[in-house]
């Protein structure tokens, strides 16, 4: 699951190769707008909103994508060879006379009236990375339901828009309590330090690809990704498991010695 740092980088490069250009090529390939064409419409502006892609375009349409698992949006110039996936994984196609932007896998795309774009983002808690930050707000909507797992309260964009499976890992891990904690067991004092804290990090990461939580460059992640090494701070070999009712992938990670809270039974 792409977190928001990633998905800000993404609008940034969609951004830099369309913006205020006008289009010569449009390609949207799933059959709701298979006939559509934007050729000769100016991108206005590609805006991140927590994990989704607002591509502004002239005439007062956004498209609409989301790359959840496995989308990625890949920029080339007019003399570079495609290498972002197979043909048939090709969602949409945006180019100007310098550069073409290429949708892989996408599995939301959608193409609203600029005015409906809260019909696809209204429900987004504050963004983490936009300008509607608001850790109050954030804070309020993670405490409005005190039984449920840190984690998955972590997870869900509606409370905060921009964490994905890394950061929740990373940010339990940091909070030293574990994902399966519930938000109400938490201590008055250290919800809202979580909730600067995921501000904190997904800003110093916003503009760099090599994500890191730590600071160090030979291990950039104190848990996530880590099964079975030892912790950085006290050496014990790190767990994981899957979070959730099981409809999604969503690997976990703890140290079962630095994160004090219950664990998943075995």
């Amino acid at each position: 699951m792409p977190e928001g740092d990633t998905v800000h980088q993404t609008a940034t490069r969609l951004h830099t190769a369309l913006a205020g250009r006008r289009l010569t090529r449009s390609d949207l390939r799933v059959p709701k707008y298979a006939t559509t064409d934007l050729t000769g419409r100016t991108v206005l502006d590609v805006t991140p909103r927590g994990k989704h892609l607002l591509t502004r375009i002239e005439g007062g349409l956004t498209l609409h994508s989301h790359l959840r698992m496995d989308g990625a949006w890949k920029v080339f110039t007019t003399t570079e060879r495609w290498t972002g996936g197979a043909a048939h994984q090709i969602r949409a196609i945006l180019g100007n006379e310098d550069n073409t932007a290429v949708g892989y896998r996408l599995p939301v795309l959608e193409l609203l009236r600029t005015t409906d774009e809260f019909k696809a983002v209204g429900h987004l808690g504050p963004d983490l990375l936009g300008p509607d930050w608001d850790p109050d707000q954030a804070l309020a909507n993670l405490l409005a339901d005190p039984a449920r797992e840190l984690g998955e309260a972590l997870l869900d964009q509606r409370n905060l828009a921009g964490i994905g499976n890394i950061y929740k890992s990373e940010l339990c891990f940091m909070a030293s309590v574990t994902p399966w904690t519930p938000v109400g067991d938490l201590p008055d004092s250290l919800t809202p330090r979580l909730v600067a804290a995921a501000h904190r990090v997904l800003e110093a990461n916003r503009d760099h690809p090599l994500r890191t939580t730590t600071n160090r460059r030979d291990q950039r992640l104190y848990v996530y990704g880590r099964a079975a090494r030892p912790c950085l701070r006290c050496g014990t070999p790190i767990r994981t498991a899957q979070q959730g009712d099981g409809s999604r992938d969503r690997p976990t990670y703890w140290c079962p010695r630095c994160q004090s809270g219950p664990t998943p039974r075995s």
